[in-house]
């Protein structure tokens, strides 16, 4: 008697159909009483505006202990909410509890308007001034500064230019070489034309980069996380983590099309910035100029940006007082992990208390 191909259980089969159509009708229940959606849940004011870019600063339940306040530098691509995404789930909430003064850069949407900022606008103009603000409200010389992916990258540019002003640098998940044989969205944006890209698009969608970002790892981030969705669908807690996480990947703003020009011609082609010939407004951006203390936080599972992009750091700057700190997960759950919520925060606090 021949053996079929695969062994196969009608009962099971039956029981495991059944039990599907049961999560899919508390889904329903479920979905009914998910109410909106909202991010960025810290209290906050906003003591800056500019164009679309607002610096907001964050309200925790006690006064901050920091001498010196801090200010997060966040990419271009995505809201900055993913650091402030839920009560348990929030590296701005963690760092006001460790006594951190909590600052934010958020750069909004970019429209028509906007199509032809260039990195100097950003760096030189919109951060520059946001430093500023804060040296006046707090009476300082200096800021600590916490650059995240891009941020990261406009942070160390914006440290080697206007050193006087960061007192200490962050990098958290930054790229410093941007042709390392694992980086895979390098290896893509080194084989897009990228003038004729823009000069067709102007803004660059934010579809188009979601797309780009989803495509790196297309079984995972298109088709496991759904298909596991049904399994908690009969958990309204779990449920609302989900959509709230899905709501920041697809709520992105344009990118202003002449920065993603720069940005993606000398960053991700050319690998200009560990070369030291990046040039910010006419100005060389020499990362040897950054001596201040340097604390380099990177995730060792991060796809985006892979360890290898980030370590060099350490012999790319000019500081003494360097310091890499690896954490293990991934791009994301270096901010939302409960691990991440326990280590990370902590560690970024204690590292600036020291200095």
């Amino acid at each position: 008697m021949s053996m079929p191909p695969f062994p196969f259980d009608p009962e099971r089969a039956r029981a495991e159909v059944e039990a599907f159509r049961r999560k899919l009708e508390a889904g329903l229940e479920t979905l009914k009483r998910v109410g909106p959606i909202e991010l960025g849940i810290t209290p906050r004011e906003a003591v800056y505006t500019e164009d679309k870019l607002t610096l907001w600063h964050f309200k925790g339940e006690k006064a901050p202990t920091a001498k010196v306040p801090l200010l997060i530098c966040y990419a271009l691509v995505n809201t900055p909410w993913m650091i402030d995404l839920q009560e348990d789930r929030s590296m701005v909430r963690n760092l006001l509890e460790q006594g951190e003064d909590v600052y934010l850069v958020d750069w909004g949407y970019p429209d028509g308007a906007d199509r032809w900022l260039t990195l100097e606008d950003y760096i030189d103009g919109y951060l520059d001034r946001c430093v500023g603000v804060v040296r006046e409200r707090h009476g300082i010389e200096a800021v600590n500064l916490l650059g995240i992916c891009q941020g990261g990258v406009f942070s160390l540019c914006y440290a080697a230019l206007h050193p006087e002003k960061v007192r200490n640098l962050v990098t958290m998940v930054t790229p410093v070489d941007f042709h390392t044989p694992d980086n895979m969205l390098s290896h893509w944006a080194r084989n897009v034309d990228i003038d004729l890209f823009v000069d067709a698009t102007g803004n660059v969608p934010a579809d188009v980069m979601n797309f780009a970002y989803l495509t790196l790892k297309p079984l995972r981030l298109n088709q496991q996380k759904y298909i596991g969705l049904v399994d908690i669908l009969d958990n309204p807690k779990e449920v609302e983590n989900f959509l709230r996480m899905e709501k920041w990947i697809f709520d992105s703003p344009d990118q202003a099309g002449e920065a993603f020009r720069e940005f993606a011609r000398d960053f991700f082609q050319k690998n200009l910035l560990i070369k030291g010939e990046v040039r910010i407004g006419g100005r060389r951006v020499d990362l040897k100029t950054i001596t201040q203390p340097v604390l380099n936080v990177y995730a060792e599972q991060d796809h985006l940006v892979p360890p290898a992009a980030s370590a060099p750091l350490g012999k790319a700057v000019g500081s003494e007082d360097y310091t890499a700190l690896a954490f293990q997960g991934g791009h994301i759950g270096i901010y939302v992990s409960g691990r991440a919520q326990k280590q990370v925060p902590p560690a970024i606090h204690a590292w600036l208390a020291d200095r």
